[in-house]
């Protein structure tokens, strides 16, 4: 995917490996920092990038937001 920066394509790998690909199978910030091995700013910064761009949705919960891949 030539349109994600190189940390946004790491995130978005960490997310199908960890198999966040539906609204059941959410993924916090946390999970998805230790699978892309990112620091959390730099993790965060990519999820955002990944929502903005439709790549991955982010769902509101009680404790930390869950993310999970729409494409």
């Amino acid at each position: 995917m030539a349109e994600l920066t190189p940390a946004g394509q790491k995130v978005y790998d960490a997310l199908k490996r960890l198999g966040a690909t539906s609204p059941d199978a959410l993924k916090t910030a946390d999970d998805i920092m230790r699978a892309s091995r990112l620091p959390k700013g730099m993790t965060n910064n990519a999820l955002m990038e990944l929502v903005a761009k439709g790549f991955a949705r982010r769902v509101a919960r009680q404790k930390a937001a869950g993310y999970y891949l729409v494409k």
